[in-house]
């Protein structure tokens, strides 16, 4: 075994046995279980595997990871060197290491990769394989300091808007085909046809086998790892670049540890999430850095019905010491959230040119419930939208509409609540610091179902705009410094009660303070604050009851 280990890479070496233990534990939070591996080594050298990125070493990676797999399990070692390949398929057991210098270049011809049945977006689906796929596995692990590259611009369609006018001029040029507006490049005709089909790839009583979607299947993008069902997870170190879609995606599984991994697509690709933990639980994100095309880090528990039914949260997960850039969102959490999330902690991380900064989004016939979620120690710079966003009205939009689309909320009246009502509620949020967005907090729950008991401690947010709060009970905001450029108002409360507001600081010379409306709005209290500040401490809007605000005088 010594001799083995003298081989290896030296941070290989120090992990083959036990996977780092997981670090000190968050309080509330159970012990996320390990992996541990053999340190038998199986080079996909010995199984005729190919550097010169023009052999195809499918069957060397196949043959290496069942042979590990079979043998007890180990390590299947990828060498310094360029490997195009189709899909990877993991097995039990098996680490599966890339060393530095390493990249793994996937296919980018689209009948390497076979439809199959799985789950996209919360819906049951059929999909095309993804690059790095398992199933019903356990004890699993991708590692090393090599890169992934999933081929992703065969696959994604790209909007026109998204990029400058060369860069829109030499694509179109390649081929592929543009829909009637000529705004949307597709990267054929069917995916171009497939994209004006109702759900095209979701399983239906009609559609029920993998053949009935043979006509779509240029439009059915894989995510580039997916894992379902899978216990004792190890992903450290590696890159992973370019996906078609989601670029990694565990669903269903348990005791996940994901360290020191970087996920980077183009700012322009459509549904590239960085990280898509559905239905998991127990783990750790830790020392991660996302630039992506869509969600940084993404909560998602299944969608409408099917999530319901499945009715697995996402619970029991760390977060600390990550990174995202241009992203949608840096943590998030839905849209996709049915079956619920809970016990989630986020610490000490930072976002950078996000979309929105924390952003929990939903919308009715979702159902499901978000509560108990921990946010301490969050930096933020250049947010193009909210530095803290809580919506319940997300509508499948970009959360910074582009030129022409319209920015305002739809128009809402309650409705009947239902098991499609979702509900956020008990979120704690401390030290956080916002450089630079547009607006500095966004509330917004449905007239049926108010957001409730959120808690924001310690913060310092520059912004445009200051505090919109819709249709929310139990807010408290104590030591919090709102730094806008708008300031009539500062604070816009609708249709709000119990709303606390302790040691609130904002720019001198503010035009109103606070604007209250709603006929629904009560128990506003503010305390600690230097109202005098302002020119004008309270502006009473629309149907808002004249004792719906107190003011203590500092």
């Amino acid at each position: 075994m010594k001799a083995l280990l003298s081989l290896l890479p030296l941070a290989l070496s120090g992990a083959l046995l036990t996977a780092p233990e997981a670090a000190a534990q968050t309080p509330n939070l159970p012990a996320v279980k390990t992996t541990s591996f053999r340190a038998d080594t199986l080079s996909i050298l010995k199984y005729g595997a190919v550097a010169d990125g023009q052999t195809l070493n499918t069957e060397a990676f196949r043959k290496a990871i069942d042979a590990c797999s079979q043998a007890g399990g180990g390590v299947v070692l990828v060498p310094r060197g360029l490997w195009l390949t189709g899909p990877i398929v993991l097995k039990n057991n098996v680490n599966l290491h890339l060393a530095k210098g390493a990249l793994v270049q996937f296919s980018a011809n689209r009948n390497d990769y076979p439809l199959i049945k799985t789950n996209w977006e919360g819906l049951d689906a059929v999909r095309n394989l993804s690059p790095l796929y398992g199933t019903d596995l356990e004890n699993i692990g991708i590692t090393g300091q090599g890169t992934f590259d999933g081929a992703g611009d065969a696959w994604r369609p790209v909007k026109k808007s998204k990029l400058n006018e060369t860069q829109w001029d030499k694509l179109v040029s390649s081929g592929g085909a543009l829909n009637a507006k000529k705004d949307t490049w597709y990267p054929s005709e069917q995916s171009l046809k497939a994209s004006t089909a109702d759900k095209p790839g979701v399983l239906t009583a009609t559609k029920t086998d993998i053949k009935d979607f043979a006509d779509v299947k240029d439009f059915l993008r894989p995510n580039m790892l997916s894992l379902t069902r899978c216990k004792r997870v190890l992903l450290e170190g590696f890159t992973i670049q370019n996906s078609p879609a989601w670029t990694i995606h565990p669903l269903l599984c348990d005791d996940i540890i994901i360290r020191g991994v970087t996920a980077k697509n183009p700012w322009y690709g459509q549904n590239t999430d960085a990280l898509d933990l559905e239905s998991c639980r127990n783990g750790i994100v830790e020392d991660c850095v996302f630039d992506v095309g869509d969600d940084g880090i993404c909560i998602k528990s299944g969608r409408d019905e099917q999530g319901r039914k499945r009715g697995v949260p996402t619970e029991n997960f760390l977060f600390r010491n990550d990174k995202v850039y241009h992203a949608h969102g840096g943590f998030v959490i839905g849209s996709e959230m049915s079956g619920g999330a809970r016990n989630l902690y986020v610490q000490n991380c930072t976002f950078m040119g996000t979309d929105v900064g924390l952003r929990f989004k939903t919308a009715r016939g979702r159902g499901g419930v978000v509560e108990n979620i921990f946010v301490d120690g969050v930096d933020m710079t250049d947010i193009a939208g909210q530095a803290i966003l809580f919506d319940m009205y997300y509508a499948a939009k970009d959360p910074v509409p582009l030129k022409g689309e319209s920015t305002a909320p739809p128009e809402m009246k309650a409705e009947p609540l239902g098991e499609g009502t979702p509900q956020f509620r008990s979120f704690f949020i401390k030290n956080v610091t916002c450089k630079g967005a547009e607006t500095a907090i966004l509330v917004r729950g449905l007239p049926e179902m108010a957001i409730k008991d959120i808690s924001i401690e310690n913060a310092v947010l520059e912004s445009d705009k200051g505090m919109v709060c819709q249709e929310a009970e139990n807010i408290r905001l104590k030591n919090v410094t709102i730094l806008s450029k708008e300031t009539k108002p500062v604070l816009e409360i609708q249709n709000a009660r119990d709303i606390t507001l302790d040691n609130i600081r904002y720019a001198n010379g503010a035009e109103v303070l606070m604007r209250v409306s709603g006929d629904r709005t009560k128990n506003v209290k503010v305390s600690n604050t230097n109202t005098k500040n302002a020119k004008k401490d309270v502006e009473m809007g629309a149907n808002a009851p004249k004792k719906a605000v107190s003011i203590s005088k500092s």
